[in-house]
């Protein structure tokens, strides 16, 4: 065994009896430890201390070109990284030579929409039994409002202001914020109340025994609905959120409002909303602008 492999056999041992790592998790540092040996015997190289950061830099350029994703090279860097902290700890290393490499960016995968036609083809479901209108209400207030699915389960009548169409709802990290409620999703919930005689502690969407309607619930309404309303896409909680964000952003242009109303701490998680308006803009000149159009 080679003065390299020696190094990353201590190094797994280590991780093994004094980390406890499981088993799963030895194998993946194996597996990276034994591509970082492959390559370092391929330069020649008779000590780690010998490794450079731009050699390494090429290693995770070469594996990329391999078809290695960017989460599994950032997995890879990651064992690295640990490998040569505990080197250092050993006296072996003066620098980590890993600590400056950078794996490539993962694109961020752009949320699925319903185009205006679609969510209005969704939501208008026609009130003629309790459960429809429950749906109705339901639909309507995930779009008009850009709710989770979670703060719509667990919004109550008291939180509703029908006066100011407002809503008090409960998110992430227990943070509460107030969100606007559209003109047909107030009566859609004053529809049902109606129908309900419901108090004001009460959720405002029930499942069985008047307890709170489970986001499972939720879900699977939302499908059944989606089917007997002709809508194919595939439909959920999330997608209806997606699209409240994005039809507003393409009408009013103001992603601070979009970030209020969906309750992101931060504004670049709201930014993704912008990705899919200039994708619409794309799709819309390559199909009208006369330098664009396709023969």
């Amino acid at each position: 065994m080679s003065g390299l492999a020696a190094d990353t056999a201590r190094f797994l041992e280590y991780l093994k009896v004094e980390r406890h790592y499981s088993p799963g998790t030895l194998r993946n540092y194996a597996h990276e430890l034994e591509t970082l040996t492959r390559f370092a015997d391929g330069l020649a190289l008779g000590d780690w201390s010998e490794l450079r950061g731009e050699q390494l830099q090429t290693l995770v350029a070469d594996e990329h070109r391999r078809g290695l994703e960017p989460p599994s090279l950032r997995a890879m860097l990651s064992a690295f990284r640990s490998f040569f902290r505990f080197l250092a700890r050993d006296g072996k290393l003066q620098n980590n030579p890993a600590a400056g490499v950078r794996s490539p960016k993962v694109r961020r995968k752009l949320p699925e929409v319903l185009d205006v036609d679609e969510a209005a083809a969704l939501v208008e479901v026609t009130a003629g039994d309790p459960l429809a209108l429950r749906d109705r209400a339901m639909l309507e207030l995930l779009y008009s409002s850009g709710l989770r699915v979670s703060e719509l389960c667990g919004a109550r009548w008291r939180d509703l202001d029908t006066e100011q169409g407002l809503l008090r709802v409960t998110g992430k990290g227990s943070k509460t914020r107030i969100v606007p409620v559209g003109r047909l999703a107030l009566a859609a919930l004053a529809a049902l109340r109606e129908h309900l005689a419901a108090g004001a502690d009460e959720p405002i969407l029930r499942g069985r025994g008047d307890r709170p309607l489970t986001p499972g619930a939720v879900r699977a309404a939302i499908k059944r609905r989606a089917r007997a309303q002709g809508v194919w896409k595939r439909v959920y909680p999330h997608l209806l959120r997606h699209s409240c964000a994005s039809h507003l952003l393409e009408s009013s242009g103001n992603l601070r409002a979009v970030q209020e109303l969906l309750g992101h701490a931060d504004i670049g998680t709201t930014q993704i909303y912008t990705h899919l308006d200039f994708q619409h803009l794309a799709k819309v000149y390559d199909a009208a602008h006369p330098r664009a159009k396709r023969k």
